[in-house]
């Protein structure tokens, strides 16, 4: 049963991050059938104010000493930093070693990494740091498209209010879908998100600076909605097809139809956030021939339906 939460601060602590953390489980919610919850905000030097980084400070009420009667630790995003207090890297491994469950929000997976935790574990990240944790911790198991990991005893979540989702998570893991949906509808949040971070993420422009490439590059991007073979493309190129699939690779990183397909899911995110056009009428005017083949490939790159991207991040009215 979870019944003792210990939210661990360090300075430059993220406000938003730990506010998650306190919105989910620091709030006297009984009336409403919530079991409560003992929160204890702890740091290595209670009474101490924290620096948060925003030009406020933050003051925990409790020493590491009260980590070690938790049930769960939850590890709020810091600055990162090359070095994170030895007192707290301990007080976590304490808490892991007697059975605790330990939960980080964003970049509070650089601190469970510090503490040798993440080793050989499934884990998850802000998207912008996935590449520095794999770098720092290359042991881990780095998911970089979901919105959280659960891996039993280690929960990591992606950036922001993916600890949210991390946190609700937990709730219905351990106290059933009843509770996370009333501390849900307190919130005004979805109990449950669809897809993973990967909505989230700015696929990028293509940027070609080899001379030999660019102008059909250019070309292809003004002529998306118009079926294209690599012998085309070549006659385009004026190569012969084997020379022009090397230079392409050698050029993009990627093969001609992979590339194009990526440039027509970007440009179909933008039709479905800034115009009222039907799924239907963006597959047609990004070159996908098909409303089924557009679903096929935008759900593969982006992590979820082209109705459910619009609905999340669409400005016009459909």
């Amino acid at each position: 049963m979870l019944k003792t939460v210990a939210a661990i601060v360090i300075d430059r602590v993220a406000p938003f991050e730990f506010g998650v953390v306190c919105e989910v489980f620091g709030i006297d919610r009984t009336e409403e059938g919530v079991p409560p919850f003992e929160f204890l905000v702890c740091g290595e030097r209670p009474g101490e104010p924290l620096p948060t980084g925003v030009g406020a400070q933050l003051i925990p009420a409790h020493g590491l000493d009260a980590v070690e009667r938790a049930d769960l630790v939850a590890v709020p995003a810091a600055a990162m930093r090359d070095d994170y207090p030895p007192a707290v890297l301990d007080a976590l491994r304490k808490a892991n070693a007697r059975g605790a469950t330990l939960l980080s929000v964003c970049s509070g997976a650089f601190i469970l990494g510090a503490a040798g935790l993440l080793d050989g574990r499934n884990c998850t990240t802000h998207w912008r740091h996935g590449q520095e944790l794999l770098a720092r911790f290359p042991s881990i198991k780095l998911d970089p498209d979901v919105l959280f990991v659960d891996d039993g005893d280690i929960i990591t979540s992606a950036g922001t209010a993916a600890g949210i989702d991390a946190c609700l998570h937990l709730v219905r893991r351990e106290l059933g879908s009843n509770v996370a949906n009333v501390i849900a509808r307190r919130m005004v949040v979805p109990p449950q998100r669809d897809g993973g971070q990967r909505q989230y993420v700015a696929l990028p422009i293509p940027e070609c600076d080899a001379d030999s490439l660019s102008p059909v590059l250019t070309w292809l991007l003004d002529n998306l909605r118009t079926e294209h073979t690599v012998a085309d493309l070549a006659r385009h190129a004026r190569m012969s097809e084997r020379t022009f699939a090397r230079r392409f690779v050698a050029e993009t990183g990627t093969t001609p139809n992979k590339w194009l397909t990526m440039q027509r899911v970007l440009r179909a995110r933008h039709l479905l956030e800034d115009t009222a056009m039907s799924v239907e009428e963006v597959a047609d005017d990004c070159g996908f021939g098909s409303a089924a083949l557009m679903r096929h490939h935008f759900n593969k790159i982006v992590g979820v339906a082209p109705k459910d991207y619009r609905r999340t991040f669409g400005a016009a009215t459909v």
